[in-house]
């Protein structure tokens, strides 16, 4: 990807960085573990490419 980037492009990129945090532990302790991955996860190298 290119060193200088669009505004636009960086914002969507930080707002993919954000999103992409697990579920937090409180989450996991108050539904009693039924909730214990984010669906939306995604990996940096396998898939779910970001349409940027």
């Amino acid at each position: 990807m290119a060193r200088v980037k669009p505004f636009a492009r960086k914002l969507r990129l930080a707002r993919a960085l954000k999103s992409n945090s697990p579920v937090p532990l409180w989450v996991i302790a108050k539904t009693q573990g039924k909730f214990r991955r984010h669906p939306k996860i995604r990996h940096w190298r396998r898939g779910g490419r970001l349409k940027v």
